[in-house]
């Protein structure tokens, strides 16, 4: 199985080029609170504003600085190291003096304690992300490429992709993904993070192959879809596509595609039979796929082929390019550089 180049949805507009993440301030995220503390619980919560520090970093810090298990430190999601970041954190069991033992410096840019609150942060719970980011020494013709490639974003969406960070430096942990489902003395011996984490990596992969297939009608459903509600993340079956339609058109429900699993739904009629296909392609099959999933213990879910673009602001100085906008949870910004820049802002 080889990665594909995943298709742009703005094929008909040429690139920009240019360069990202010149420095950290390059790539900014403010991570968006779903709730904030209650102010009574056994769970400090904190914002922390911090510079060139991934996430998985930042807790590791957190923990031999403040003296807390990994397992006390809750994070609603994962940030890049090369950014300017700033996301909530929650503490289990933390005075909040304690907080002032963590030393502002480079890498460290802001603490600000929130509150208490009962229940520990949790992967997904927030709200989504707002980036403000820079694209420098874009082509002299951005001026007429950008606000075209961003209007066809805001009308029909942003391909729902998952990121290449996803899949590592060499871009295969899909691999070993797909070598674990049926694999069980190879699971066993991992724990259970990393054995979760390479097999999500193959649910992403066979995702953006289905993504692919469908790139063209991102914005159009089909008999037998599963939609999500925009508002809510609710799925349900699409029994009558040209009564639905409208309501993607309006952006209150997207069609989706399958993240594998032992409990998720797959789609039916057409939009069933190119999941399935994306699978034989890929040297598997549904039932050994549910199969595989029942014994390695996750259900599974469906994801959104596209997500709005909201909040949307840019300028162009010279051949510097300033963009701002929000994405919700599980959204890549890359998805929308890629689409501008049209080549991998991995390595741009």
């Amino acid at each position: 199985m080889e990665p594909l180049h995943e298709p742009f949805l703005t094929n008909d507009l040429p690139g920009i080029g240019g360069r990202i993440r010149a420095v950290p301030e390059d790539f900014q995220v403010e991570e968006r609170p779903l709730y904030l503390p209650c102010g009574e619980g056994e769970h400090l919560y904190i914002t922390i504003t911090k510079r060139g520090l991934s996430t998985p970093d930042l807790v590791r810090r957190l923990s031999s600085t403040l003296g807390l298990k990994a397992q006390a430190i809750g994070v609603a999601g994962q940030k890049d190291a090369r950014a300017v970041t700033t996301q909530m954190i929650s503490l289990q069991g933390l005075p909040p003096e304690q907080v002032a033992r963590l030393s502002i410096d480079d890498t460290i840019l802001n603490v600000t304690v929130l509150g208490r609150h009962r229940n520990r942060l949790r992967t997904g719970h927030h709200a989504g992300n707002r980036f403000r980011l820079t694209i420098r020494e874009v082509a002299d013709h951005a001026a007429e490429t950008v606000p075209a490639v961003l209007a066809q974003l805001s009308r029909r969406g942003v391909p729902n992709y998952f990121g290449p960070q996803r899949q590592g430096k060499d871009g295969a942990n899909y691999l070993t993904g797909a070598a674990l489902l049926h694999d069980a003395r190879r699971r066993d011996k991992m724990n259970r993070n990393q054995r979760i984490w390479y097999l999500n990596t193959y649910q992403s992969f066979l995702f953006n192959r289905i993504l692919s297939r469908r790139i063209e009608q991102i914005d159009k459903v089909f008999l037998g879809d599963w939609a999500m509600k925009s508002d809510n993340g609710a799925c349900f079956e699409v029994n009558d596509a040209e009564k639905e339609q409208p309501r993607v058109d309006r952006f209150e429900i997207s069609p989706t595609g399958i993240l594998f699993g032992s409990r998720v739904s797959w789609a039916s009629g057409e939009p069933g039979a190119i999941e399935e296909t994306v699978m034989t392609d890929a040297g598997a099959t549904k039932e050994a796929l549910i199969t595989a999933a029942k014994a390695c213990g996750f259900r599974g879910e469906r994801r959104a082929l596209r997500v709005p673009l909201t909040e949307l602001e840019w300028s162009l100085s010279r051949n510097i390019l300033t963009l701002s906008f929000g994405l919700p949870p599980g959204a890549y910004a890359t998805s929308v550089l890629r689409e501008l820049m049209k080549v991998s802002p991995i390595n741009a």
